[in-house]
């Protein structure tokens, strides 16, 4: 009897010595795991310009959210037009996500076509650029007014941010209709304001705008007649990524490729952004409300 205790003892011996080897492999195989997964975390880190437009900083910020909620790690690096080209040349950043074709950034097309890769694919494609004036401007109504009302306007035309391919589009348009106007660079928000105050005490003022853009939805806004094209009719809005970006993220690549938007869709995209306290916080909202859509583009 003590020897079959005896021996019934060491086999249990053996039998927990076993155990406990395996929950120490599996540990190892587990850590072995987790570093995997934070390698390949690490290497899904993304940098994407964003300009401060409104509708830039509304699908910027989208494309945060969704990509995040794939397990990408995103940052936002604010830059203006110009920088955010250069930057993709360099491979600082991976994509920018508005590329206006083919009359608004054609400049860009033409310098960078051969270091950055400019897509096919649009994800808006009924954009509209021009000057605009408030519709209670009567006077004005085409491009070919403005000379014969400069002093309503002190030969003014108040525009954004320099380096924008609409400014420089505007500088052309200017030379084109031989318009004794000078062109106001500040910022878009700055202009904004100058638009709002203008039309809250009912005064002329005329700027360059496009469309998609929230601010038509505020305030009552026309475009004017641009007989001569200069900045040409429907504009289609594309993306752009550096060279190498496709093989490197060819998952992403695609999923850039399937992205599409209605009027009211970035209309609204950009209204809750505009309304958050944080623009991530509006994206992220609009982003849940809008699932099924965004699931078409990330199939």
């Amino acid at each position: 009897m003590y020897k079959w205790k005896k021996e019934l003892s060491f086999i249990l011996a053996i039998l927990m010595i076993a155990v406990l080897a395996a929950c120490g492999s599996n540990g190892e195989e587990a850590n072995s795991e987790q570093t995997g997964t934070e390698s390949e975390a690490k290497d899904k880190e993304l940098t994407i310009g964003q300009v401060n437009w409104a509708e830039n900083i509304a699908v910027t910020n989208m494309w945060k959210v969704i990509l995040e909620d794939k397990g990408y790690n995103l940052k936002l690096n604010n830059l203006n037009m110009g920088s955010t080209m250069k930057a993709l040349e360099s491979g600082d950043l991976d994509a920018s996500l508005e590329i206006w074709l083919p009359v608004q950034d054609a400049n860009y097309l033409e310098k960078y076509q051969d270091t950055v890769n400019f897509s096919d694919a649009t994800w808006y494609d009924k954009a509209k650029v021009g000057l605009v004036v408030p519709a209670y401007v009567e006077e004005v109504n085409s491009v070919e007014d403005l000379n014969e009302h400069k002093e309503m306007f002190n030969s003014e035309i108040v525009g954004f941010g320099p380096g924008a391919g609409t400014m420089e589009v505007t500088e052309d348009l200017i030379k084109d209709y031989e318009l004794d106007f000078e062109l106001l660079s500040s910022s878009e928000s700055a202009m904004l304001a100058e638009i709002g105050e203008a039309v809250k005490n009912e005064e002329p003022i005329v700027a360059p705008l496009w469309s998609p853009h929230w601010v038509f939805s505020k305030y009552d806004l026309k475009f004017l007649d641009d007989p001569q094209n200069t900045y040409g009719g429907v504009e289609k809005i594309h993306h752009a990524t550096r060279q190498g970006f496709e093989e490197e993220y060819p998952e992403v690549s695609e999923w850039f490729k399937n992205w599409k938007m209605d009027e009211q869709q970035i209309g609204e995209l950009i209204e809750y952004v505009e309304g958050a306290e944080e623009p991530i916080d509006g994206a992220k909202k609009w982003v849940e409300e809008n699932q099924d859509l965004i699931d078409e583009w990330v199939k």
